[in-house]
C-alpha cells in the first residue's frame, strides 16, 4: 500500500496533467470536442476515493479551471462540486455498475456541467453559445471507459487505497 503522501501526490498529479489538458492549443474546429480532462479525472478519484477527494476537492479543482481558462470564477467551481457530491452519494454503487453503465450515468454528470456553465453564461453575459458547446460531453462519455481503465491501472500498479 502507498504511504498517503504518495497517494495524494498521485492525485494531484492527474488532477494536474488533466489541467493541462484543458489549455492545450487546439485549432479553432477541435475546440468543441475538447474532453472536459479535469472532470473526468475528478468523477474517477471521488468514485475510487470518496475518502480522500469529495465536494471540497471538486470545488477546488473547479477553482484552478476557472483561473486557468478564463472564464467567471466559481463556474466550474459549481458544476464540479455539484459533480462531486453526486458521484460521492452513489459511489458505492457506481462502481459495482459495468463500464457501459458508468459510462451512461457519467454522461449525467458531464451533462450537468455543461448546464450549470450555461446557466451561468446566460446569466453573466449577453452572448448566445452555438450548438457545439454540447458535444464535449459526449466525447467524454466517448473517452470515459478508457480513462476509467487508465486510472485504474495507475490505482492499483501504484497501491492507492
Amino acid at each position: 500500500m502507498a504511504s498517503p503522501l504518495r497517494s495524494t501526490l498521485v492525485i494531484i498529479l492527474t488532477l494536474a496533467v488533466a489541467l493541462m489538458l484543458v489549455v492545450v492549443p487546439l485549432p479553432e474546429w477541435a475546440q468543441p470536442y475538447r474532453p472536459q480532462w479535469t472532470l473526468m479525472v475528478l468523477t474517477y478519484w471521488v468514485m475510487a476515493l470518496p475518502q480522500r477527494v469529495g465536494v471540497i476537492g471538486g470545488w477546488t479543482t473547479g477553482l484552478f479551471v476557472d483561473a486557468v481558462t478564463g472564464t467567471l470564477l466559481g463556474q466550474h467551481a459549481l458544476s464540479y462540486a455539484l459533480g462531486s457530491y453526486l458521484v460521492l452519494t452513489q459511489h458505492r454503487r457506481l462502481r459495482l455498475f459495468p463500464w457501459w453503465q458508468q459510462t451512461a450515468t457519467m454522461s449525467g454528470i458531464f451533462l450537468l456541467d455543461r448546464i450549470v456553465s450555461f446557466l451561468v453564461a446566460g446569466a453573466t453575459t449577453n452572448t448566445a453559445l452555438p450548438w457545439s458547446y454540447w458535444i464535449a460531453p459526449f466525447v467524454s462519455m466517448a473517452l470515459w471507459p478508457w480513462m476509467l481503465a487508465l486510472l485504474q491501472a495507475l490505482r492499483h500498479r501504484l497501491r492507492i487505497r
